[in-house]
């Protein structure tokens, strides 16, 4: 259940959205925004602005969350583009 999205412009230029369930993961794995934050050494904000959908995460951000989560960087983040 992916329940936020993120949009950017691919190369050609057609809008794409991420959608992610970190919330849901976070729900699983009992721990807070401010937790993961401490976990991946980023802000309370920056997760939640990731999980809001008004930011995509780097590659490298996305590997770390995926990591905390133990889960494959797919089943946190999904790419899906728009007509």
């Amino acid at each position: 259940m992916l329940s936020f999205i993120g949009a950017y412009l691919n190369l050609e230029g057609k809008a794409q959205t991420m959608k992610n369930n970190i919330r849901v993961q976070r729900a699983i794995k009992n721990i807070t925004q401010a937790q993961l934050a401490d976990l991946i050494q980023v802000s309370r904000q920056t997760i939640n602005t990731i999980e809001s959908g008004k930011y995509v995460p780097s590659t490298v951000l996305s590997l770390k969350i995926a990591k905390v989560f133990e889960k494959p960087v797919e089943e946190i983040f999904e790419l899906e583009e728009e007509d």
